[in-house]
């Protein structure tokens, strides 16, 4: 058990517009708070001579049981439905973000799945656990109140000295809490990279030292869930120490009063049946307590997820991109790019009029701004001054056209060749798909591999050559029938005979089109109308 907390300023609960379906199990928790008052008294109705009680007990437990069994399903179903909506929030602004905050992939990925996973059990457990541990007490104790002021009196007693004592213990655990839930984080992040960059580890014979650094963060994380557990062991002591003496009074008070031992004059004439109701009750109040104990490092979890969550959250969604119906015409005017905490931009003042239709190749060193170009049209790239026309609209900043891109090392998933294709239109029938990659120039690389179309890829395109990866991100451009075609370094890095079959590819691709090509290459710059020097 974890303890509770000292009162925290106001404020949102954590992504608490997702935690609504978490209502219906805090409901059934305050139910279950609800039958145990009718249990504890179908048992004491049935100690005062009534036999007849004992059907108001048995119902009573049924109906306990029956809520416990619906309880547990829906609270999984709020965890579950919290954290699915919470993930697709996370995964559209990750890929709605700004170039200037466009997380890392390992970033995104702790942030998608570990971080997320934290409001499972703050909207599973903790959640109707605070809600019933607020209504809870309060109904046990009006309830003993009609059966014995004076127990109820007693319970409420030694509720408060153990609010205090809660309230002290959260205060130390919350933070050490917090630090133990970014150290994960932390750990995580540097999983993921380790495992994104096995190549370049593995080729300078670093696996040792790269080992040694995840096993030191693990141990640090490690010492860190001790210190928080070993703070929630106290509480949990604290918890049950007052629990256990909140009943053993309760015991002692009824049976005294009973035998008429006390040793002061008591307001009351306790029967056996009310000191039975209320010491078969007495556990109960502290039962609310206890799950909300049980639950809070999940809060704790939560707030620390959404405190990495928010920033994201909240970040504006940039403009839906602009769909072009006919080749457009584009002009930029004036445009300067500059990516945050570069030391200068990389485009400047930069002046260009593409006629509908055209096939523009951009040529320049490395460095020259070539790609970024392109990437303002994509809506990736720090527009700081100047603007961008696609046909009479102005593009608005952030927002993007809806082009056909090939890059210069095109994204490929687990899956199989066609799938990998039908990226750019997943709905596309079989037959487009293989007719863009025989006008790519794939069918030799098809021919000599297992299954064709059908091929298995990995995520790293295991067995491709880098000309058959760019032929595949050009059957893409192809598949796609948007008027305007974007082409980064397309050619880069192939041999002659290579090359000569990827221009080929490519002038089939820019036909009917607007197409902008940023290459190096002087024999797929001849294949365009106009060249631009950077």
């Amino acid at each position: 058990m974890t303890p509770i907390a000292a009162p925290r300023r106001p404020g949102r609960a954590p992504l608490g517009d997702l935690a609504r379906p978490s209502r219906a199990a805090a409901a059934l928790m305050v139910g279950d708070t609800v039958a145990a008052i009718g249990f504890a008294g179908g048992l004491a109705g049935a100690v005062s001579g009534a036999a007849w009680w004992l059907t108001l007990a048995l119902a009573a437990a049924a109906a306990r049981a029956g809520i416990a069994w619906v309880l547990s399903g829906c609270a999984a179903a709020a965890g579950r439905g919290t954290v699915a909506a919470a993930r697709i929030r996370i995964v559209r602004a990750a890929f709605h973000a700004g170039p200037e905050a466009r997380p890392t992939s390992s970033a995104w990925v702790g942030t998608a799945v570990d971080d997320v996973d934290a409001l499972d059990g703050y909207a599973a457990r903790f959640l109707p656990a605070r809600g019933a541990a607020v209504i809870g007490p309060l109904a046990v104790l009006t309830a003993i109140a009609f059966a014995s002021p004076v127990s109820a009196a007693i319970l409420f007693a030694t509720l408060i000295p153990f609010v205090a004592a809660m309230a002290l213990a959260g205060g130390a655990a919350a933070d050490r809490s917090r630090r133990q839930f970014v150290a994960l984080a932390r750990l995580s992040s540097l999983f993921a990279d380790r495992v994104r960059a096995l190549p370049v580890v593995l080729a300078f014979r670093a696996e040792e030292r790269e080992a040694a650094r995840i096993g030191t963060a693990s141990q640090d994380l490690a010492s860190r869930t001790m210190a928080v557990l070993r703070v929630a062991f106290l509480s949990s002591g604290a918890l049950e120490f007052f629990a256990a003496l909140s009943v053993a009074l309760v015991a002692v008070y009824c049976g005294f009063a009973l035998l008429g031992l006390l040793p002061v004059a008591i307001p009351e004439r306790l029967t056996l049946g009310r000191a039975f109701f209320a010491l078969a009750l007495a556990p109960e109040f502290y039962a609310p307590m206890r799950r909300l104990a049980a639950a809070y490092h999940e809060r704790q979890a939560a707030e620390t997820a959404a405190a990495r969550l928010r920033p994201m959250l909240d970040r504006p969604v940039p403009p839906a991109p602009v769909v072009v119906r006919h080749p457009p015409r584009l002009v930029f005017d004036r445009v300067t790019i500059r990516y945050p905490d570069a030391d200068r931009a990389a485009v400047a003042d930069f002046c260009l009029t593409v006629m509908p239709g055209e096939t523009v190749a951009l040529v320049g060193a490395s460095g020259s701004g070539k790609s970024s170009l392109l990437r303002t049209l994509l809506g990736l790239a720090p527009v700081r001054a100047g603007a961008i026309f696609v046909g009479e609209a102005r593009l608005p900043p952030g927002a993007g056209v809806a082009a056909a891109w090939a890059g210069q090392d095109p994204l490929l998933l687990p899956g199989t060749i066609a799938e990998a294709i039908a990226i750019a239109d997943p709905a596309a029938p079989r037959e487009r798909i293989a007719a863009a990659a025989a006008a790519a120039g794939l069918e030799a690389a098809l021919s000599r591999r297992p299954g064709g179309l059908d091929a298995p890829l990995d995520a790293r395109g295991g067995g491709l050559s880098g000309g058959e990866r760019r032929r595949i991100g050009i059957a893409r451009a192809l598949l796609n029938d948007a008027p305007l075609l974007l082409l980064d370094e397309p050619t880069a890095h192939l041999d002659t005979a290579a090359e000569e079959e990827m221009i080929h590819a490519i002038a089939v691709a820019c036909a009917g089109r607007t197409a902008l090509i940023a290459t190096h290459s002087s024999r797929l710059a001849a294949i365009a109308d106009r060249v631009v020097r950077l």
